[in-house]
């Protein structure tokens, strides 16, 4: 029995820590699911496009790792890709309470789906995507927070719209 799990998010952009999540997941898992967020409420920097190509792009030599863009729910985006398990990661006490609210709302809706909970290693337990954009707007190093060619990418977009 293959065992498939997602791991959802926006990934405004993908971080040394979301993938840091998904290479641990692996050691459980067969299969990871990552899908990428069409999350408006949230209104990314990059596009869902652009977002996706960067995800196939850090795991490209991962076969046992795949990137789904979707929208609406996420149990129903779960039952599509035949996963019975949700990962979410943790960087401090302070991402605990939303995250446990949303598992147990998913729970509710959908009992056979579980929600897993991986720690962000120590070297990621304070780096958000948004805390990197707006260092990297300012003129600060990102760099060890991102993969070397989302760096690039990021640094090129916010010279664009400079």
């Amino acid at each position: 029995m293959t065992r498939i799990a997602i791991y959802p998010g926006t990934f405004d952009p993908v971080t040394r820590g979301h993938i840091d999540i998904c290479q641990r997941a692996l050691k459980v898992f067969d299969r990871i699911v990552i899908g990428v967020a069409d999350s408006l409420a949230k209104q990314p920097f990059f596009n869902l496009d652009e977002r996706f190509d960067m995800l196939e792009t850090v795991f490209a030599d991962t076969d046992r790792i795949s990137v789904r863009p979707f929208s609406g729910l996420l149990i129903d985006f779960a039952r599509e890709c035949n996963a019975d398990v949700i990962i979410r990661g943790l960087r401090a006490i302070s991402d605990f309470e939303y995250e446990v609210q949303l598992a147990g709302m998913n729970r509710s809706l959908a009992p056979e789906i579980e929600t897993v909970f991986l720690t962000a290693a120590q070297p990621f337990a304070f780096v958000s995507s948004s805390l990197v954009r707006e260092i990297a707007r300012l003129d600060g190093d990102v760099s060890e927070f991102l993969h070397p060619e989302i760096l690039r990418r990021l640094t090129d977009k916010l010279q664009n719209h400079k």
